[in-house]
């Protein structure tokens, strides 16, 4: 058996900041050299930030990819890294003369390399392109057909990307082919709630199947509505969990590794049969042949799991963090109506970017009632967030007296005319506005075009209303307790009349959700089986939802497909969110009988 440091980047990249990012390769870098490991990794399309969706079509960006790929090889060794192998995700393509028709323009890849001494040393691609749910890179990338092995102390490493663990055969089983003693995945495999276990159970599975220990890389950080989670891990052969990396958080995992020694011949390049209809050829390089010398061993980490509702709510504080980081703004502004959805979007922005940060405006109307406005100052105090009362009935009374409205048009107006404030006040300060709504209300088209839904993000977008209320009561548990992603509030940061008190809109006298929705407990569990799962009117009835709350909700969420094409973007925590996963047609004459 041989010996072998590996340390796992677990980092943060933005999409298209390929000197940030190569500033935050070399950074981590030197802390693996400092850990004295032998060989680290980052994650998929590390230099480049993931998904870069079309850029990939651009030749001026997958060559800016190339070029900076060869610097950060060059700086690696003149900061005295070069000798620490280095494997990174970027943005590559074939060369011209291998492009076949029918494949996207450029034919760009979506590459891993293996950096040492100065030099790029290897070069290959995704075999497997994901064409599902969030992913469409069989429609931008072509596919990669070799399985670079490389020798390093002994230990012969194979490299894989992401979907390739995902899909039967191709990488994996030219890995089994090779003799590898190690498995090293890199990945950006963005979060859903109880994706862990599968993800662990993946990994453990195909370890198994390779015949070696494994190792797996993964992004963290949010890039528009994906969150990426983290979670990197290493198996062993057998499927063990050998070290584990906390979520939600940039982190290097040092593992120290048995492996059986290289015996296979050091140079050469061998097509094998990868099970999946392909070729894969086996390209073998040499960094260093002989073991090292027996060291301590360092203990393993395995960082412990979170709950159910604080992996959700790190996830959304985490997306709506980057997309305010990462897009250049400093604070948010939103509407804080006293209600639970308002409150509970206030929290997050609040552990995300600092109460500091949040500017809340308090839009009463004529129809808010004293306990909303005294349930929106309290969480004000409570949190320290900036505030601003700005009554909006002398507004809405000037519309009515220009324009005569009735029923839904004057209750819609009075939204508007709240979305006109807060959109104001963000292009006077340079706040990022926040949209309140959750996604029962998505769904069911249950808000208001250009009133409520105006913003720019929505960080509950994703979350159903049940869903709301159990994040805020897990919220409130959670003061005084020390976890990365929560401000230390001193007392609970949602009063407590906020989550007791019945929805209301509080457009009309006496205006309560129920009104013009089913209760959220029957409503919620419809949702889920007709927007996540997709089935169908006869398939919801058969799963014993009341036939005519089916026909009544089906109807709801297939006329406001037009309203959740206008929505902000917002964090993804579901397996079908609005917006990358769910796709329909707007003018759709279909209807479910």
């Amino acid at each position: 058996m041989a010996q072998l440091r590996i340390a796992l980047a677990q980092v943060n990249s933005t999409v298209g900041d390929l000197d940030g990012n190569a500033d935050k390769i070399v950074d981590w870098v030197r802390r693996a050299a400092g850990a004295n490991a032998h060989l680290v990794a980052f994650p998929e399309m590390m230099l480049t930030g993931y998904p870069v969706e079309d850029l990939a079509l651009r030749a001026s960006f997958v060559e800016a990819s190339q070029r900076a790929l060869d610097r950060l090889a060059r700086r690696l060794a003149d900061e005295g890294l070069g000798d620490v192998p280095v494997v990174t995700g970027y943005l590559d393509r074939r060369p011209v003369g291998l492009v076949r028709s029918g494949q996207p323009a450029g034919a760009p890849l979506n590459a891993a390399a293996w950096l040492h001494g100065g030099e790029v040393l290897v070069r290959s691609a995704k075999h497997h392109l994901p064409n599902y749910g969030v992913f469409d890179e069989y429609r931008i990338f072509v596919r990669g057909d070799r399985l670079p092995v490389v020798r390093v102390h002994g230990v012969d490493v194979a490299t894989a990307v992401c979907e390739d663990l995902w899909q039967d055969g191709g990488p994996v089983s030219a890995t089994t082919a090779s003799g590898a003693g190690l498995l090293l995945a890199i990945n950006a495999s963005p979060y859903e709630r109880d994706k862990d276990d599968a993800r662990l159970d993946l990994c453990a599975r195909r370890a198994r199947e390779a015949g070696c220990a494994l190792a797996y890389v993964n992004m963290v950080g949010g890039q528009d509505e994906l969150v990426f989670d983290g979670d990197s891990v290493i198996v062993g052969a057998d499927g063990s969990l050998l070290a584990r990396a906390p979520r939600f958080v940039e982190h290097l995992l040092v593992a120290d590794l048995a492996l059986p020694a290289a015996t296979s011949a050091g140079r050469d390049r061998t097509p094998v049969d990868a099970l999946d209809g392909t070729t894969i050829t086996i390209d073998r390089h040499v960094l260093s042949t002989a073991p090292l010398p027996a060291y301590p061993v360092e203990p393993q980490t395995v960082a412990e799991p979170l709950d159910d509702l604080a992996e959700v709510y790190a996830a959304l504080v985490l997306g709506t963090r980057d997309y305010v980081r990462k897009n250049g703004f400093r604070s948010v502004v939103l509407g804080l109506s006293g209600g639970i959805d308002s409150a509970l979007v206030a929290t997050i922005a609040s552990d995300a970017i600092g109460p500091e940060n949040v500017h809340a405006i308090l839009l009463p109307s004529r129809h808010s009632s004293e306990g909303s406005v005294v349930d929106a100052e309290d969480l004000v105090k409570r949190q320290g967030v900036n505030s601003r009362i700005v009554p909006i009935a002398g507004m809405v009374e000037a519309f009515e007296a220009q324009l005569d409205l009735h029923g839904l048009a004057a209750e819609n107006l009075q939204a508007r005319i709240r979305a006109n404030i807060w959109m104001g006040l963000s292009n006077e300060h340079g706040h990022l506005v926040l949209t309140g709504g959750n996604k029962s209300e998505l769904a069911t088209g249950y808000s208001t075009l250009y009133g409520d839904s105006a913003g720019g993000f929505a960080p509950i977008k994703d979350v159903f209303k049940l869903t709301v209320w159990e994040l805020a009561r897990w919220r409130n548990a959670q003061a005084g307790v020390d976890l990365p992603f929560l401000h230390p509030f001193a007392e609970e940061p949602i009063p407590e009349a906020v989550i007791k008190k019945e929805p209301s809109a509080e457009l009309r006298p006496g205006q309560r959700d129920v009104d013009s929705l089913p209760p959220y407990t029957d409503l919620d569990p419809v949702l889920t089986d007709y927007v996540e799962r997709d089935m169908g009117r006869d398939a919801l009835v058969s799963a014993g939802h009341d036939p005519a709350l089916v026909d009544r909700v089906i109807r709801m969420v297939d006329i406001a497909e037009y309203k959740r094409r206008q929505y902000p973007p917002g964090p993804k925590i579901t397996p079908k969110n609005f917006g990358r996963d769910r796709r329909l047609p707007i003018t759709n004459r279909w209807r479910e009988r």
